[in-house]
């Protein structure tokens, strides 16, 4: 597990197929989104990345996806569907399902 260092945009590494992210408690705005960099050496461009809100904060309140997946690295884009500013430090679990090979 890792925890991100000053703000919920701040990259972090985590060199595991899967593992547990705590975000940064800085507010996330209604209705607003912030997007970071997961630095992973076992991630591959061919990789399906699942994320979910594991744990901690409001139930509901929150989605998650990976994006941008890259040998090396990955995306999650965090996105605030509550009604209020969130000031929360989710704590994300993602996995890295092995893709195919060429």
């Amino acid at each position: 597990s890792v925890t991100q260092a000053t703000s919920k945009a701040t990259g972090v590494t985590l060199n595991n197929v899967a593992g547990a992210i705590t975000l940064n408690n800085a507010a996330l705005a209604a209705a607003a989104e912030v997007t970071f960099t997961v630095t992973n050496s076992k991630v591959s461009s061919g990789d399906v990345v699942l994320v979910n809100h594991g744990s901690a904060g409001t139930a509901g309140a929150y989605i998650v996806s990976a994006n941008s997946i890259a040998a090396g690295s990955f995306k999650i884009t965090v996105s605030n569907v509550s009604g209020g500013s969130l000031s929360e430090a989710i704590v994300i679990n993602f996995v890295a399902l092995k893709g195919a090979s060429s």
